[in-house]
């Protein structure tokens, strides 16, 4: 029940983007390299600034083809349509994204980050887009509304390349904002073949339902080495969403605290972080999660930043989110971050791929068979 990799946390936030809401690229610091980068372009001082400039220079900069550079040539991409892998298909997108939204600004809100230059880094961005919709794209001719909405990008970096990607661009909170019919742009979206397989996704099984066993509560501690963030959000996910504690919100939770959600859902107070989990579980009453991948920035006196990436598999037989139930088998996937402060979760930013799973659980019949 740990990362694939132990990876090296930051136990500070020195190396970070300041504040952490609301930063862009000229609130940080040049001059000499402040940490370890063997391979990287001598411009980045460090990994922090390497992920906000790249991520300026292609989108703002528009230019494109710097892509080459700063991705291996089989990375391997994951997004709402699944998994894809060389920089070609990257580049595309791109280039596609750019020419329907061409003045679009992408303000650096916060990169969680972890590792060094020997096991490479991982990056957690989050960002705001902001632009207008001027150009044609798939879903039909330019709008010229403004567009604004958030992004979360998880990127492993060796040696200047990012060699894999997984990233959620709010696709529905987008559509929405144009005016489009999200529900049947994602009916259109799988029959014309935009669904990924479910064979080829990482489907998630709850245990209990592999030979009747019942969902145990996550284990303790193995000693008592004092406040363990992994073991915390491992446990949190596990007991709310495979044994279906909700009374784990309560403990791990801010009276407080602020959530933000998929398709610009918000939320203040535990209440309303209860109320998700419980419509999610509504939803797909035999959903079943795992935790991918954890890693964070900070110590107990400073508090903490999480960045916590997981997978899901649930069937569609309940009300609360989609409808009526279709029945349909759902693979979900999510990348949250999660601000720890007195050992209490004080704000949650939390994507998952829901055009993704719209699309999943409403193409016509003679498509069930993706």
């Amino acid at each position: 029940m740990t990362s694939p990799v132990a990876r090296k946390m930051p136990g500070d936030f020195t190396i970070a983007l300041r504040p952490a809401n609301g930063a862009d690229i000229d609130g940080h610091p040049r001059g000499e390299r402040r940490q370890p980068m063997r391979g990287f372009e001598d411009t980045y001082v460090d990994i922090v600034d390497y992920i906000v400039r790249i991520t300026h220079r292609i989108w703002e900069d528009q230019d494109v083809g710097y892509i080459y550079d700063t991705y291996a040539p089989g990375c391997r991409l994951h997004t709402d349509s699944g998994l894809q892998y060389g920089v070609e298909a990257l580049v595309e997108g791109t280039l596609h994204s750019i020419n329907a939204f061409p003045d679009t600004r992408h303000y650096a809100d916060d990169v969680i980050w972890a590792g060094d230059e020997d096991q490479g880094f991982v990056t957690s961005h989050r960002a705001i887009n902001i632009g207008h919709h001027t150009g044609p794209w798939r879903w039909g001719p330019p709008t010229g509304r403004k567009v604004q909405t958030w992004v979360i990008a998880n990127c492993l970096v060796r040696e200047n390349e990012i060699v894999e990607e997984w990233v959620l661009y709010n696709t529905a909170a987008r559509l929405a904002a144009l005016g489009i019919d999200v529900v049947e742009a994602a009916r259109t979206y799988a029959n014309e073949g935009g669904l990924a397989p479910l064979s080829e996704r990482d489907i998630t099984e709850v245990d209990r339902l592999r030979g009747g066993r019942r969902p145990v509560p996550y284990p303790k501690p193995s000693d008592d080495r004092g406040f363990d963030v992994e073991h915390m959000v491992r446990a949190l996910w596990h007991d709310m969403y495979n044994r279906r504690d909700l009374s784990a919100v309560d403990r791990a939770y801010a009276p407080t605290v602020l959530w933000n959600g998929t398709t610009n859902r918000v939320g203040r107070g535990r209440g309303d972080v209860r109320a998700f989990a419980r419509s999610l579980l509504s939803t797909f009453p035999d959903l079943g999660v795992a935790v991918d991948e954890v890693y964070w920035m900070g110590n107990d006196a400073d508090g903490y930043r999480v960045m916590l990436r997981w997978v899901g598999a649930g069937t569609h037989r309940g009300y609360a989110l989609y409808g009526t139930p279709t029945g349909r088998r759902a693979h979900l996937w999510g990348i949250t971050q999660l601000y720890i402060k007195d050992r209490r979760i004080v704000e949650e930013w939390n994507l998952f791929n829901e055009f993704d799973v719209l699309a999943q659980l409403v193409r016509d019949d003679q498509h069930a068979d993706l």
